[in-house]
């Protein structure tokens, strides 16, 4: 497809879901790449696992975004390599060998961003990011329950306001979008370190004013306890609208679905973790039926990779049942392990692709 068949570009929303996540979204731009798309991407929006690949996807390109020639050649093979000899899970655990750093046994979120930094060379700052595509990465503020989001100049929420993000480490952001309650903790900051600054419900820019926010320290959750699609950036729920102008928007989503059943005895504690998930699924599912509903509405707006589409002859075919029933975790894979959740990404993207096209589908539908 060439370039002057498609809209303006792609805006690109990577959900949650650790590692399964991280490597189903490998497979997603694998296929991205092999039909010369990377480059159409404009925007795009992470969440958990979603954010931790960007992130090491930059490290891998000195922080510019991969060509696809490159993402094929270089990027993909060696982040298989690092995913499958190194844990970021583990990586967190090992901080705690500091004695100094036992302060942060609870806030867990900072453990995994010290991992970051100094184990898989994530030392930059927000301010370093490429300008193009545009980066957003998503947490949730534990204070207000609020989409707190991080971008290359500033980070920040709609209530709150926004600070300068010339010196806010990337692991760190990284971090906070990947605190799940449970796995990690919130990442904690001292919101009086900087200068928070707000304007008016649709304002012009450079009327903002100078804000407290309210709290000493914030404390940021994983965005998908918010959105775990990280689609609020690019689509407007409540309207049913795009906020991307013409540029069509690609979801991969590898969250994990909600396994049936329930055999928790009496007084479990996971039966109250069993309604928490019931909860967040269905507020998941109408984010999913609205997007679909915009996308049928006409041509060329967008389309859903959705990780429990089967790509064999049934629906619990050949890797999908595996792929999709994967743990929500941050641990080491085996090399068979990704392969199969990678190319099972693959393989969704490259059948919602051929059928619908990213960028001249007709319409989106969820297998």
């Amino acid at each position: 497809m060439s370039r002057n068949e498609q809209n303006s570009g792609i805006a690109l929303a990577l959900s949650g879901g650790g590692i399964r996540a991280m490597v189903f979204h490998l497979g997603v731009l694998r296929c991205l790449a092999e039909n010369g798309l990377l480059e159409s991407v404009t925007r795009v929006s992470t969440v958990s696992g979603g954010s931790l690949l960007i992130g090491l996807a930059l490290k891998e390109c000195e922080m510019s975004w991969p060509s696809s020639p490159a993402f094929v050649s270089t990027v993909y093979p060696h982040l298989r390599e690092k995913l499958c000899r190194r844990s970021l899970q583990w990586g967190a655990a090992r901080q705690l060998l500091n004695p100094l750093r036992l302060r942060f046994l609870v806030s867990r979120a900072n453990l995994l961003s010290l991992a970051l930094t100094e184990e898989w060379g994530i030392d930059c700052k927000l301010s370093d990011l490429p300008q193009h595509p545009e980066w957003s990465i998503n947490g949730t503020t534990a204070e207000n329950g609020k989409r707190f989001r991080f971008k290359r100049h500033n980070f920040g929420d709609y209530e709150l306001g926004y600070a300068s993000s010339l010196e806010f480490p990337l692991a760190d952001a990284l971090a906070v979008s990947a605190a799940f309650p449970g796995g990690f903790g919130p990442l904690r900051i001292d919101a009086l370190r900087y200068d928070w600054r707000k304007r008016e419900w649709d304002a012009p820019a450079g009327s903002e004013q100078g804000v407290d926010v309210g709290y000493r320290y914030l404390h940021l959750y994983d965005g998908g306890l918010y959105d775990n699609l990280g689609l609020e950036p690019f689509f407007d729920a409540g309207k049913g609208v795009s906020k991307c102008q013409d540029d069509f928007i690609l979801v991969s989503d590898a969250g994990s679905p909600l396994p049936s059943g329930f055999s928790f005895r009496s007084f479990n504690p996971r039966r109250m973790m069993r309604l928490a998930d019931i909860i967040s699924n269905q507020a998941h599912a109408l984010r999913i039926r609205t997007f679909v509903n915009f996308v049928q509405q006409g041509p060329h707006r967008g389309a859903l990779v959705f990780i429990k589409t089967a790509t064999g002859t049934s629906p619990s075919s050949d890797t999908s049942r595996f792929v999709w029933e994967f743990p929500t975790t941050l641990r080491r894979l085996t090399f068979d392990q990704f392969d199969h959740i990678a190319k099972h990404g693959y393989e969704v993207a490259r059948k919602i692709y051929r059928e619908y096209g990213f960028g001249m589908a007709r319409q989106v539908r969820r297998c």
